[in-house]
């Protein structure tokens, strides 16, 4: 039996190792983020001296307990490094993510980061994207016209819920769940998720992820761009 948390701790361990003073640094979302964010309180304690611009408010009130300095994201031009989770990942970096609905501020700070670092367990890499939902978060106006060219691709549309209620995000928008089976051409698909009106993002992040770092049994094992 897999210890998935025992692997996400390693792969934390590990990436914080690539911090040092001075930088800026990303605050993923989820389980594996947060327990990295714990790992960088405890640098934080010890003395390294960092910012953090985090990805949700979970985040922001995570970091805040662990009294790591915090800034907004308006006031940063780039951030030098972000460690954050990921719900699938491929061998040569494709991901996605958005199970816990934080993807477009996910998406953002990855974009400003010079490296985005991500952690996983050994559950998460796969040779085809897609036995997990791609996440697409969409204004509520335009939710049934997304689902509808969501069925033109190919795939099939759910509205996420929580309590028999549309899950709403940070930013008032409602969650799709896309399955589109196992994704043959991932950069393809999220153009043409990119394209449908009323789209804010999506959960395929497409060659935005430098490193992965997965946790395997009592190791890790690390994934670069080649």
């Amino acid at each position: 039996m897999k210890d998935l948390k025992n692997e996400k701790i390693l792969a934390a361990k590990e990436a914080v190792k690539y911090l040092s003073t001075g930088q800026i640094v990303g605050l993923g979302s989820g389980s594996s983020a947060y327990i990295a964010i714990a790992e960088i309180g405890e640098l934080v304690k010890n003395g390294l001296d960092i910012k953090g611009v985090p990805t949700s408010e979970k985040t922001r009130e995570l970091a805040e307990s662990l009294n790591i300095p915090l800034l907004k994201i308006e006031d940063v031009d780039s951030i030098d490094i972000t460690i954050d989770g990921a719900d699938e990942f491929t061998a040569d970096l494709q991901l996605i993510k958005g199970g816990g609905s934080f993807l477009l501020k996910e998406k953002v700070v990855a974009s400003l980061s010079k490296q985005e670092i991500i952690i996983t367990d050994s559950t998460k890499k796969v040779e085809f994207l897609g036995k997990f939902t791609v996440p697409v978060e969409v204004i509520p106006y335009a939710q049934n016209y997304v689902l509808a060219q969501i069925k033109k691709l190919n795939g099939t549309g759910k509205i996420r819920e929580v309590d028999g209620k549309p899950l709403i995000t940070e930013q008032g928008n409602v969650l799709i769940d896309g399955d589109f089976g196992l994704i043959q051409d991932p950069a393809g698909l999220a153009d043409q998720l990119t394209r449908i009106v009323g789209v804010v993002e999506h959960g395929l992040f497409i060659n935005i992820a430098t490193r992965v770092i997965m946790g395997v049994g009592d190791s890790t094992e690390s994934f670069t761009k080649l």
